[in-house]
C-alpha cells in the first residue's frame, strides 16, 4: 500500500539560523573591486572612447578622489567580465595607474545588457553621429527581441507602453521622432570612411542619409570621385546620385559629371591660395595676421569710396 504522505522538504541548516534581513542581503547587489585587466569591452560598443581632453581630466580626477561611480559589468562566459557601462571610466582608471576598479557585476541577457550599455551613453551631452546610429540600431533591436518575449520577461522593460511599437517607445524615451531614429539607423550603411567624413562634419546629415542608399561599389567610387575633385556632395547632388543608383545608371562618368558640377555657394564665394597672397605680406605675418590686415584694407577702401560718392 502506498503511502499517502506527501514528499516534506526540509530547510538547510543555513536557512534554518538565517534571518529575513541576512537572507534579503545576500540578494542585494555589491560593488567588488576588479582588476582592470579582467574587464573586458562590451561587444560592438559603438561609442568611440578617446584620450582627449575631457579624458585627461577624468584621469586627473581618478588619481585624486578615484572611481566615484561604479561601473557595471556582467560575467564573461570565455572568463572576466564584460563591461556593460563604464568604459571610459575604464580608460580613465587605466590613465591614472589605478590596477582596479569598483564594479557592480550583474547577471545580464545579452538584450538587456546592450540596453543598459546604450542607455548609460545616450545621457551625454555631445555625441557623434556614427555612435548615435549604431546605439540606436543596437537598442532597437533589442527592444524589437524584448517586446517579443512573454510579458513576463519584458514587462519592466516595456511598462505601461504596451500596445506601442519599439521604435515610438525609443523615440520618446530619447525625445527625437521616429523619423529622425530611423534617419540616424540608415546612416551605418555607409561605408567606414564615409561616416567618418560624417563625424568629422565635412559631409552633413542630409546628404550622408541619402548617400547611405548607394551600394558600397558605388559608395567607394564616390569616395574617389570627391577626393579628385577636392568636394562633398551637396544634398542635391545626393538625392541625384541616389536616384541614378535606385534606377541602375550610376556609372563612373555620371558621378563625376555631378560632382564637377558647381554649387551656389561656391558661386558666391572668392579663394585665394596662401601662395597667392604671400606675395603681397612679410614672411613672418600668419594666415590669421593677413586675413586680418586684408579686411582692415578692405574696410578703408570701402570708406573712401563712400567719401568719393558724397562730393
Amino acid at each position: 500500500m502506498k503511502s499517502s504522505a506527501k514528499k516534506i522538504e526540509l530547510a538547510s541548516v543555513d536557512d534554518l539560523f538565517s534571518t529575513e534581513e541576512s537572507r534579503a542581503d545576500s540578494q542585494r547587489e555589491r560593488v567588488v573591486e576588479i582588476p582592470l585587466s579582467e574587464l573586458h569591452p562590451f561587444k560592438e560598443h559603438p561609442f568611440k572612447v578617446k584620450d582627449d581632453e575631457a579624458m585627461m581630466e577624468t584621469a586627473d580626477s581618478i588619481r585624486q578622489y578615484g572611481v566615484l561611480v561604479p561601473a557595471i559589468a556582467r560575467p564573461d562566459p570565455d572568463g572576466g567580465y564584460e563591461l556593460v557601462a563604464g568604459h571610459r571610466r575604464h580608460r580613465a582608471s587605466e590613465l591614472a595607474g589605478k590596477e582596479n576598479m569598483p564594479v557592480i557585476v550583474r547577471d545580464l541577457d545579452d538584450d538587456a545588457a546592450t540596453i543598459i550599455m546604450v542607455d548609460s551613453n545616450l545621457q551625454r551631452e555631445e555625441l557623434l553621429p556614427s555612435e548615435r546610429a549604431f546605439a540606436y540600431k543596437m537598442k532597437l533591436e533589442a527592444m524589437k527581441r524584448q517586446a517579443g518575449r512573454p510579458s513576463k520577461e519584458n514587462g519592466s522593460q516595456l511598462g505601461n507602453d504596451f500596445g506601442k511599437k519599439s521604435s515610438e517607445i525609443l523615440a520618446d524615451q530619447v525625445g527625437q521622432s521616429k523619423n529622425q531614429i530611423f534617419r540616424f539607423i540608415r546612416l551605418t550603411e555607409l561605408i567606414p570612411e564615409l561616416l567618418d567624413m560624417v563625424d568629422e562634419k565635412k559631409i552633413a546629415l542630409s546628404p550622408a542619409y541619402e548617400l547611405s542608399f548607394l551600394k558600397k561599389d558605388e559608395q567607394a567610387m564616390l569616395l574617389e570621385t570627391m577626393d579628385y575633385e577636392q568636394a562633398t556632395p551637396s544634398l542635391s547632388q545626393a538625392q541625384r546620385m541616389k536616384k541614378f543608383s535606385q534606377d541602375g545608371k550610376l556609372s563612373e562618368d555620371v558621378m563625376l559629371a555631378i560632382m564637377s558640377e558647381e554649387k551656389k555657394s561656391d558661386l558666391d564665394k572668392v579663394t585665394f591660395s596662401s601662395d597667392t597672397l604671400r606675395k603681397y605680406f612679410p614672411k613672418s605675418y600668419t594666415p590669421a595676421r593677413m586675413q586680418e590686415t586684408i579686411i582692415k584694407l578692405l574696410e578703408a577702401w570701402q570708406r573712401k569710396r563712400q567719401r568719393d560718392q558724397e562730393r
